[in-house]
């Protein structure tokens, strides 16, 4: 009787030893996975990174004429509501007249609001004119008194030694009253 379970099991091809093969086989799997997963979790960027990738803004509670500084990808952001009189006077200007050409359109989404990174394009320098009672400019703008560079109400450069208009990052309305830059 002992020769016929013995024949049974070789005649059908698969033994415990079989099955103790596959089982380690696949703990042995599961186990290397488990040690290698946390490694490349490690890889990705952390939440500080992933929170300063974009920034949302609720632009609601600002009035007209007022201008915020929000922060994004640790620079400043100029954000200026922009009254219809500013509006006018940045498109009054004639580009040939500007040391670098830019149409006011060209740098807004909508014009009453203007977006742009507070960063003097000279030497890094944070411009004056975002609060009240600072200098503006002799273009009613903004102002970096360390080189004497003066933007006008699009924050294209006027004067000084600044050699391009502060940039606009990329940034887009996802509502009348929100946006999202980067």
């Amino acid at each position: 009787m002992a020769e016929t379970a013995t024949t049974a099991q070789a005649g059908s091809g698969e033994t415990r030893r079989d099955f103790l093969y596959l089982a380690a086989g696949a703990m042995g799997a599961v186990g290397a996975a488990s040690a290698v997963w946390p490694l490349i979790a490690s890889m990705n960027p952390s939440a500080e990174v992933l929170a300063l990738a974009s920034t949302e803004v609720d632009l609601a509670p600002v009035a007209e004429g007022q201008r915020i500084t929000v922060t994004w990808r640790g620079n400043p952001v100029f954000i200026d509501h922009r009254t219809p009189a500013q509006i006018e006077q940045a498109n009054a200007v004639a580009l040939d007249e500007l040391p670098d050409p830019e149409a006011d359109e060209a740098r807004v989404v909508k014009p009453e609001w203007l977006v742009m990174i507070g960063v003097c394009t000279h030497l890094g320098c944070v411009p004056l004119g975002q609060k009240t009672g600072q200098s503006r400019g002799e273009y009613g703008g903004w102002f970096c008194p360390c080189h004497g560079s003066h933007y006008d109400t699009s924050g294209r450069i006027r004067k000084g030694p600044a050699p391009t208009n502060l940039p606009v990052p990329p940034y887009e309305f996802t509502a009348d009253t929100t946006i999202v830059i980067g």
